[in-house]
């Protein structure tokens, strides 16, 4: 009879939330603790979906998992409540994002408590709440005394859908991420934090941590580190100098053009008046592209001639000075050496344009032709002549810097990250401006810097905040004269930089987590989250960790020792889920007709954790009729287990056991699947073999197998029972069958205990009859026997 999941589910949810079941302290000795977390959500108003019962089944069952096995885990939960998401419902509604964004958090409370997640709930936070981002100002503050925090002016991506400026990695094809704008460059004052700083210990950081290469890769190329040199151009007929980057200084001599940013400072000052109007039109083109649309490699490249030349320093040969949009002043010194012989993107530019081409490498097997974009050996460079291209390089900028017009260069393409928003859903900046005494931090004791609710909302390319009169009644804390509060707030992505941090003490007053905390929980040893915020979320984490240890406040660097990515759940026609494709599947309708055990065993089953994989309602039945016959086992539970059933057990306690440590959840369910199979076709299992396997089977369906625990007649939770452990010799069968060969082929089988001596292999490999058939009348020459394995008989 199929058990009522309904109601045993309410039944045991309510339990544990009165047990606290998930409540963790800290225990003096931190070996026994391990810290999981999960990405926390974004808490929209159309609630979870069943991608996020994916990863959060997965991280509940290892957290089950470990506290079974004695460990002191903590799992917690919260909500990345600021953003433009909220904001931009608000305004579609009219309801403030306070509101829908605290009904979107109860509703992912609800959901999450319906499908068993033991997370502790007493450290459940949410980044729009004062307490919280109190702490993301006093985070500011201290990056703002410390120098990682700054404001400057610079062309920035500005969005006119959202009304606001975008961080590099927020623009795709140049459009914005979020509504699809496509994305123009503005000069704005701008607030930053100092990532650059740490752009190679981030970079070495990555071979000292245990995450997926494919995030690694991501994470190094956004970084972006270059070596090579500066080179200085002299203007011909003028005493400006224009500085180029190059990883390629060993190719000077071929150098036929500049090509400077359309920003780039010179320009105005070296273009020729017959030039001007042609380069103020380009300019002005080129100002409405994104940094990202005017880099893009497939792209058709465009330029405008200055008029002025410079003079290349290997040739003193003069070279004409372009302007295109495909150099950006964000990246080296806005000025680059084309060398289109050995440049793709220069090549195309040069025959656009109908630029020389002087070949300056040669291949290795000394082969000179144009396009040659490879190490090889330098040819037509005078000294350079004959070196390879590392050496090239060596003794190029030796020359540069003997003759003082270069010198050897790192650069990386890593950008400080932009944290302004001129938005009102996010956390105020905490700086206050006086006429007299310019940017000052707001007192430690005037935070939090409470959002004001007297503004409207809706964006207008200012920070709403500015209109708040109650918001600007504020002194200035050096002067004591009025003055206005910064009316910026921040990047929702500062709010989720250190979250995990504020997890090991939520609810201190007085610190953003105790250091003692920190050291007990921190680092975090597994993290799990899609790849999606590989060069956001992940990148920022890592840079927050590193300034708050050379700040003294945390004794690691990497916050995340482990990382894993789950796939994505897709629709059941293989596409993305997405509600105008009408493909969404919602948890809560699979958790009231199949029930919570089950959406959390499918979801693990469909396939590896880190596969993107098609939803079938029809395996949700499937999963379902395994609960039913685990249900049923229960009527088989009577005398003693055969060795056959013991040793299905214990294979299973091994087997489980393994995958769960390797995070393969679909195999070690497909086992315990394999397992119930063949208890249910046993005549009886005993009491202790049905409770062992649910003891297994608790983290994944945790709802069941407590009901069955307590029908078996304990009063005690089944979590507080210790993970089985399995019994080697039990793993052995009785008996198997080997194959035997002739001369290398196998003519028969027999059926021995595995590790059954030779000559009893002998006695029953002689015996077989269709072997007899293939030695018969033969000198047997040798016996090649390995237990269990190999039994072959040379003739």
């Amino acid at each position: 009879m199929s058990y009522n999941h309904q109601e045993i589910e309410k039944k045991w949810q309510a339990r544990w939330e009165a047990d606290r079941l998930g409540l963790v302290t800290e225990d003096g000795s931190n070996k026994n603790a391990l810290y999981y977390l999960i990405m926390f959500p974004y808490p929209s108003g159309a609630g979870l979906h069943v991608g996020h019962v994916e990863s959060y089944s997965a991280i509940d069952m290892l957290s089950r998992m470990e506290r079974m096995r004695g460990k002191n885990v903590l799992c917690p939960i919260g909500y990345d409540a600021f953003g433009l998401p909220a904001e931009n419902y608000a305004i579609k509604t009219g309801v403030h994002p306070s509101v829908t964004t605290k009904n979107a958090i109860a509703a992912f409370h609800r959901q999450m408590q319906s499908i068993g997640l033991s997370f502790d709930w007493s450290r459940e936070i949410s980044t729009c709440d004062p307490e919280y981002y109190k702490w993301t100002q006093w985070l500011f503050l201290l990056f703002y005394k410390n120098g990682l925090a700054y404001r400057k002016k610079s062309p920035v991506n500005w969005c006119d859908g959202c009304h606001t400026v975008l961080a590099n990695e927020q623009v795709v094809a140049g459009a914005c991420e979020r509504c699809g704008t496509i994305v123009i460059q503005k000069d704005l004052e701008q607030w930053f934090f100092n990532i650059t700083k740490y752009a190679d210990r981030l970079l070495a950081g990555l071979d000292t941590i245990d995450w997926p290469e494919k995030i690694k890769a991501m994470q190094r190329h956004w970084i972006g580190k270059s070596v090579g040199a500066e080179v200085k151009f002299a203007v011909a007929s003028s005493d400006e100098q224009i500085t180029v980057f190059t990883t390629r200084p060993d190719t000077l001599f071929g150098a036929t053009y500049l090509v400077l940013a359309p920003e780039h400072t010179l320009v105005d000052s070296i273009v020729t008046a017959d030039r001007r109007a042609e380069v103020e039109t380009y300019r002005i083109a080129a100002s409405k592209k994104s940094a990202l649309e005017r880099t893009e490699l497939q792209k058709e490249k465009s330029g405008v001639f200055t008029g002025s030349y410079a003079i290349n320093p290997a040739t003193n040969e003069q070279i004409p000075i372009w302007i295109a949009d495909y150099v950006i002043t964000t990246y080296g010194t806005g000025a680059i050496m084309a060398v289109p012989a050995h440049d793709a993107r220069d090549l195309e530019f040069a025959k656009k344009y109908q630029l020389p081409i002087k070949v300056v490498v040669s291949s290795k097997d000394g082969e000179i032709v144009e396009g040659f974009f490879e190490e090889g050996i330098a040819t037509s460079s005078d000294f350079l002549n004959g070196l390879s291209t590392i050496e090239a390089k060596a003794k190029m900028i030796a020359w540069l810097e003997e003759k003082q017009i270069g010198n050897a260069k790192t650069t990386f393409r890593l950008r400080d990250w932009l944290v302004s928003r001129q938005r009102y859903w996010g956390a105020p900046i905490p700086i206050i401006w006086c006429e007299d005494c310019g940017a000052q931090a707001a007192e430690e004791k005037s935070l939090p810097v409470e959002l004001p609710t007297d503004v409207d909302f809706k964006p207008t390319g200012e920070s709403p905040l500015v209109d708040s009169k109650t918001f600007h009644d504020v002194k200035c804390p050096k002067c004591g004269k009025d003055a206005r509060r910064e009316s910026d707030t921040m990047d929702t992505f500062v709010d989720s930089s250190w979250y995990y941090l504020r997890y090991t003490d939520p609810h201190n007053a007085n610190a953003f987590a105790d250091k003692k905390n920190i050291d007990y929980w921190c680092p975090v040893d597994l993290y799990l989250g899609g790849a999606e915020h590989a060069v956001m979320h992940l990148l920022y984490a890592r840079f927050f960790a590193y300034a708050l240890h050379d700040l003294g406040y945390v004794s690691f660097e990497e916050p995340f020792v482990k990382l894993k990515n789950q796939g994505l759940i897709l629709g059941p026609d293989g596409d993305k889920m997405s509600k105008s494709k009408g493909n969404v599947v919602n948890p809560d309708e699979i958790v009231s007709e199949y029930g919570a055990d089950s959406i959390r065993l499918y979801e693990m089953f469909m396939g590896p954790l880190e596969d993107a994989k098609p939803w079938d309602t029809k395996g949700v039945v499937g999963v379902r009729r395994f609960l039913d016959k685990v249900w049923k086992l229960q009527e088989h539970v009577s005398g003693s287990s055969s060795d056959s059933v013991l040793r299905t057990l214990h294979k299973t306690i091994k087997k489980v056991t393994e995958d769960f440590e390797e995070l393969k959840f679909n195999t070690a369910i497909a086992q315990c699947m394999s397992a119930v199979n063949e208890f249910t076709a046993a005549e009886s299992i005993s009491k202790e073999t049905f409770e062992t396997f649910l003891k297994l089977l608790a983290p994944m369906a945790p709802h069941i197998t407590e009901e069955l625990w307590q029908q078996l007649g304990h009063e005690t939770s089944i979590f507080k029972e210790a993970w089985p452990t399995f019994d080697a010799s039990m793993l052995v069968d009785d008996v198997i069958e080997m194959g035997v060969q002739v001369n290398g082929k196998v003519r028969g089988t027999i059926h021995l205990a595995p590790g059954a001596d030779q000559e009893t292999a002998k006695v029953l490999a002689l015996a077989e009859p269709n072997v007899l058939k293939w030695i018969e009348g033969k000198e047997l020459v040798k016996i090649i026997y390995v237990p269990g394995k190999i039994f072959n008989i040379v003739v």
